[in-house]
């Protein structure tokens, strides 16, 4: 069956399909994979049912039908030469309620900032209609960037955020969402009043989302403490208790985020000595964690957070852009075996785009590697593509389940176009001689949203 059958499925369908062309995906940090003719079978449950390689075309019907399949009117699509499959880019680390101030505030150190720009524009999520209408604009947004998983934080708004949660699921993209709980160091009119708010309205809204997504098949609820400077001891100690009551929640924070931050921390918790004692003492610092920046984190920390198996959202472009100019160890990261992911950290960050992430990542390790006179190599284009897909699933706990196109796994994928007359881009031309590994780096490198034209999660087709 041709190409046209496969687009003629109806949008979210769940019907069975398969893709046959070349297919790129990362096996392991270091391990890129580009199968020539592939031939990819997801199953109506938006599982992937088999994946083979060097099919040629008159084969497709008869490993079509050993799946399990009746050939002829089973839809495949047929990638193009310029045209491939690869993982959905996983956010690990985004302020949902930012995504209309992205870009404002370049320059500000982390206080200012918040107190200037983002606790005001934050704020507005208050009224339930400006939620909607943001927040829609923003899943849409960051689907249209390929990003088919997004760790997010909402506001400290209850309400909003379950906005956030119903319009995640409803738009079809894998979401952690997190109401933001910050009861301290905030003006009154942008935060929890008390810390038995903060608690209750988390519960309240973990209650929702489990709700509205009982199977926990595309949406699950997330603990938010925005960082330590925003919580008392009873806000984290709150947390605490329901990440032990709950050993299936992921949790979310900043960490080691800037020199101001640190100090404050201090300055507030002085009992310790350092972000990790004081996350892993309210039972914050686990498996689950997902830990923004990680800029500065000394050797004893780094120790906790590989014993622990805690992830690191690496975000380079709101890293060195946001007011604190610094580049993380991820290097060291890796090479010690820690989780690492990327985040675009927008609005701290100005782009929607892991594709911008990656780039950076990719550039300012290179500076990372002039800083350490070479003890610290940079990162190679397949290593930033780990990050962006397998590695983000790691963080976030959901390498059993995305991040590549292993059998079994559900299939969030992106199909890349680089040779598209109707909708062109900036990316470098094609050339005849040019082989998978150009055109997946030129894509990388040059590309824009404009080369993903389909994005899927979970089997069903979710770019409008």
């Amino acid at each position: 069956m041709d190409s046209s059958a496969a687009e003629a499925t109806p949008k979210g369908s769940g019907l069975p399909l398969a893709f046959h062309g070349t297919i790129i995906h990362s096996l392991d940090v270091d391990e890129l994979e580009i199968i020539e003719d592939g031939l990819l079978v997801v199953g109506g449950d938006g599982k992937i049912e088999a994946l083979r390689e060097n099919v040629s075309k008159d084969q497709v019907n008869s490993i079509v039908s050993e799946v399990g399949y009746t050939p002829d009117v089973f839809p495949v699509k047929y990638l193009k030469r310029g045209e491939f499959l690869c993982p959905g880019f996983i956010d690990t680390h985004n302020h949902a309620p930012q995504w209309a101030q992205r870009g404002v505030g370049r320059g500000l150190v982390i206080m200012d900032w918040l107190n200037k720009v983002t606790f005001p524009h934050e704020a507005k999520f208050e009224d339930p209609e400006y939620a909607k209408r943001t927040y829609a604009s923003c899943v849409s947004g960051f689907l249209k960037q390929g990003i088919t998983t997004a760790s997010y934080y909402g506001s400290k708004h209850c309400e909003a955020t379950k906005i956030l949660a119903e319009i995640c699921l409803e738009k079809g993209q894998r979401a952690y969402v997190g109401k933001c709980n910050m009861n301290r160091n905030a003006p009154d009119w942008y935060r929890d009043l008390t810390a038995e708010e903060s608690i209750q309205e988390t519960r309240d809204f973990i209650a929702h989302v489990r709700a509205i997504d009982p199977e926990k098949s595309l949406v699950t609820p997330i603990l938010t403490p925005r960082f330590a400077i925003s919580c008392t001891h009873d806000v984290l100690a709150g947390l605490g208790e329901i990440a032990k009551e709950n050993p299936d929640l992921p949790i979310q924070t900043h960490f080691n985020e800037a020199e101001q931050e640190m100090e404050i921390t201090r300055e507030l918790f002085p009992e310790f000595k350092n972000e990790a004692d004081l996350y892993e003492h309210f039972n914050l610092l686990n498996e689950r964690s997902i830990l923004a920046h990680c800029i500065y984190v000394d050797e004893y920390e780094m120790g906790r957070l590989k014993a622990l198996n805690c992830g690191v959202s690496h975000c380079p472009i709101s890293n060195t852009t946001a007011g604190v100019y610094m580049v993380a160890p991820i290097r060291e990261y890796l090479r010690r075996g820690i989780k690492v992911g990327l985040g675009t950290d927008s609005g701290g960050g100005y782009s929607a785009s892991i594709i911008d992430a990656m780039r950076q990542a990719f550039i300012v390790s290179n500076a990372r590697q002039v800083l350490t006179k070479g003890k610290d190599p940079s990162l190679s284009l397949k290593e930033c593509f780990f990050l962006a897909t397998l590695g983000g699933a790691q963080v976030c706990c959901l390498d059993d389940k995305i991040g590549n196109f292993k059998v079994g796994k559900e299939f969030d994928a992106l199909e890349i176009h680089t040779e598209d007359t109707e909708h062109p881009s900036i990316i470098t031309p094609i050339e005849d001689e040019d082989s998978n590994e150009i055109i997946w780096e030129k894509f990388l490198m040059s590309g824009d949203d404009r080369n993903i034209a389909k994005v899927y999660v979970r089997g069903k087709s979710v770019k409008v």
